[in-house]
């Protein structure tokens, strides 16, 4: 046996390789890089004072934050009513939809901007289509503007929340419907006291994957704005790889902004989770001590055996 766990922790050896040179490794670079010094050795906070005090970084890290929060409470709402949808079709049906959900979600960066360009930018199929029969649609849309983006976003973030959503609804039992129903409850009463509060730890837990899904999108933004909307994954970009100004310190500064700000919102939405799950009766993820579950497992004592107890 002692010989057999050998072996099994030696097979572990690649995977712990692996996380060490792409997932620690990186992460020290850009901590490391963000507080050295441009020229020698030393530490020093003064590329995260001018992020602070710029106008124009601050301002990359408020349009990130709009876009993520704005496409994330979209995505999220017609995730919901598409992978409700979804429950309803044919296993054969259902099967096809995500496999199509699933080659969509991955339907992202350089050609999605490109295929959008063609379909909506100014001289694109369904602009010019629609202005020769004489709608007026995209008249006032602006496919390289904040609402492009918006648009650009919510398209592959929604289904990503459909295949996230979509495992969740089989949690609701049939039985909870008969039950709601012979009470005298309809659809909606049932979805607003039953339905959704069940959904509630999903719904917040898949609001903090597409959150960290937006915040970290650059290949879109910039195959599409290229250089003239202020986000925070195109800045950080330009500040490593940039054909004018290399500053890589205050681009590990901004990425660890980004990182931060991701990892807070995770962290929130995982707290969310916990008191929902607090309130609708789920049982905790945390590990529950030994003397507890003996307890739970113990018949409860009478009334008079506790009151003589007391």
């Amino acid at each position: 046996m002692k010989r057999r766990n050998r072996w099994i922790y030696a097979g572990l050896i690649p995977f712990i390789f692996m996380i060490a040179a792409f997932q620690i490794a990186p992460i020290l670079s850009m901590l490391t890089g963000s507080v050295a010094r441009e020229n020698g050795p030393g530490i020093t906070f003064g590329f995260y004072a001018q992020v602070l005090q710029s106008s124009y970084y601050l301002k990359a890290i408020t349009n990130s934050l709009l876009i993520s929060i704005i496409s994330s409470a979209i995505a999220i709402v017609i995730g919901l009513v598409c992978a409700y949808s979804i429950t309803r079709f044919s296993p054969k049906i259902r099967d096809l939809l995500l496999t199509i959900s699933n080659m969509t979600s991955n339907f992202a960066g350089v050609p999605l901007a490109f295929a959008y360009i063609i379909l909506l930018g100014s001289n694109g199929v369904f602009t010019l289509l629609f202005k020769q029969w004489g709608w007026d649609v995209f008249q006032n849309f602006n496919l390289f503007s904040w609402s492009g983006l918006i648009l650009v976003y919510v398209y592959f973030q929604v289904p990503l929340a459909l295949l996230l959503l979509y495992p969740s609804f089989f949690g609701i039992r049939e039985q909870w419907r008969e039950a709601a129903a012979l009470l005298g409850a309809g659809k909606w009463k049932f979805w607003s006291t039953i339905g959704l509060p069940v959904l509630t730890p999903a719904i917040f837990g898949t609001l903090g994957i597409l959150f960290a899904n937006a915040m970290g999108a650059y290949a879109t933004a910039y195959a599409l704005v290229g250089g003239n909307y202020n986000l925070l994954a195109v800045r950080i970009g330009s500040l490593v790889a940039g054909n004018v100004i290399n500053q890589p310190q205050l681009g590990n500064v901004l990425a660890v902004v980004l990182a931060a700000s991701t990892l807070l919102a995770v962290y929130l939405n995982h707290k969310m989770t916990q008191r929902s799950r607090m309130f609708n009766g789920a049982p905790s993820s945390e590990p529950v001590r030994a003397h507890k579950r003996r307890s739970w497992l113990r018949p409860a004592a009478p009334a008079s055996a506790k009151e003589e107890l007391s």
